[in-house]
C-alpha cells in the first residue's frame, strides 16, 4: 500500500494508558483529581506573588512564571484525555494532534529554562549578594524571561518540522495519551532512524546545557554558603535553595527516566505510563513543595486565604 502523507491524515487515534473499559472510570477520576489539584495549587502561587509586595521579587517573578507555564503545559495533555474518556473516543485531528505537540513541547522547554534562571538567581544572591539588586534588575528579568520563551519556541517549532517530514500508511494509533514525536516516528512508513537520532540530539541539547548551567550554578553556591562562618548564616543560605533544588530533582529525575525508559524500552505502552511522570506528577508537585518549604510563600497564602474567608 502506498504511504499517505502526513498532511492527508485527518485524525490520529490516542490509545491512551489503558484500553480496559474497567479502568476508565478510574482513570478519569484520578487524572480530574490532579489537573484539579495542578491548577488550584499553582493559581494560588500566582495570586500569593502578586498580590504580596513582600514577594515583588526576582525569584518569585520566576516562580509566578513557573507556576503558570505547570498550568498551561498540564493543560496541554491532559483536558483531551478526560475528553476522550468521557465521550468513549479515542480521536484527535491533525491540527489537534500538532497544536498539542506545540504546547506540550513549549512549556516543557520554557520548565525546563526557567529552573535555569531560578538557579542563575540564587547564584547571584549567594555568591554576589552585595550586587544582587543591580545585577538582578527588572529588565534583565524580562529579558531572560523572553529568551526562555523564544527558545522554547524553537524547541517547538523543531519538532513540529520534523513531524510534518513523515509519511504514514493506514496504521494512525498512537499508543500514548498525548502526540509524542517519538510515538509518531514509529508509525511512519519511510525510514525515520535520521528523525529519530535528531530528536534525542534535540533534547539532550534542550536538557544537557540548561542541566549544566543548574550544575555549575549550585557547585558555586555550595562552596560559598560552606565558606560562612556561622551555622544560622549556612541554614539560611540552604534554605533558600532547598525548595528550588527539590524541584530540579524531580523535573530531571522524571525527565531523564523517561528519556532513557524511550530510548532502551520497546514498550511504548510503558512509556506512556512513565511519561505521566513528568508531565502530570511533576506540575502538581511543586506548588505544595514550594508552600511546605517556604516561609515567605506560607505566609502570603495564609494572608490570601485570609482576605478570601
Amino acid at each position: 500500500m502506498e504511504p499517505q502523507n502526513l498532511t492527508g491524515v485527518s485524525e490520529f487515534l490516542l490509545l491512551g494508558l489503558s484500553e480496559d473499559p474497567e479502568l476508565q472510570p478510574l482513570l478519569f477520576g484520578l487524572f480530574l483529581s490532579m489537573y484539579l489539584i495542578t491548577v488550584t495549587g499553582n493559581l494560588l502561587i500566582i495570586l500569593a506573588v502578586t498580590s504580596d509586595s513582600h514577594l515583588h521579587t526576582p525569584m518569585y517573578f520566576f516562580l509566578s512564571n513557573l507556576s503558570l507555564a505547570d498550568i498551561v503545559f498540564i493543560s496541554s495533555t491532559v483536558p483531551k484525555m478526560l475528553v476522550n474518556i468521557q465521550a468513549q473516543s479515542k480521536t484527535i485531528t491533525y491540527g489537534g494532534c500538532l497544536t498539542q505537540m506545540s504546547f506540550f513541547y513549549v512549556f516543557a522547554c520554557l520548565d525546563d529554562l526557567l529552573l535555569t534562571v531560578m538557579a542563575y538567581d540564587r547564584f547571584v544572591a549567594i555568591c554576589r549578594p552585595l550586587h544582587y539588586i543591580v545585577i538582578m534588575n527588572p529588565r534583565l528579568c524580562g529579558l531572560l524571561l523572553l529568551v526562555s520563551f523564544f527558545i522554547s519556541l524553537l524547541d517547538s517549532q523543531l519538532h513540529i518540522s520534523m513531524v510534518s517530514q513523515l509519511t504514514f500508511c493506514t496504521d494512525v494509533k498512537i499508543p500514548h495519551f498525548f502526540c509524542d514525536p517519538t510515538q509518531l516516528f514509529r508509525l511512519g512508513c519511510s525510514d525515520t532512524s535520521i528523525y529519530i537520532i535528531l530528536l534525542y540530539c534535540i533534547g539532550a541539547i534542550f536538557g544537557c546545557v540548561p542541566f549544566s548551567g543548574i550544575l555549575f550554578s549550585y557547585t558555586r553556591n555550595v562552596s560559598s554558603i560552606l565558606r560562612v562562618s556561622s551555622s544560622g548564616g549556612k541554614y539560611k543560605a540552604f534554605s533558600t535553595c532547598g525548595s528550588h533544588l527539590s524541584v530540579v530533582c524531580l523535573f530531571y529525575g522524571t525527565g531523564i527516566g523517561v528519556y532513557l525508559s524511550s530510548a532502551v524500552s520497546s514498550s511504548p505502552r510503558k512509556c506512556a505510563v512513565s511519561s505521566v511522570m513528568y508531565s502530570v506528577v511533576t506540575p502538581m508537585l511543586n506548588p505544595f513543595i514550594y508552600s511546605l518549604r517556604n516561609r515567605d510563600i506560607k505566609r502570603a497564602l495564609r494572608r490570601l486565604l485570609s482576605r478570601t474567608a
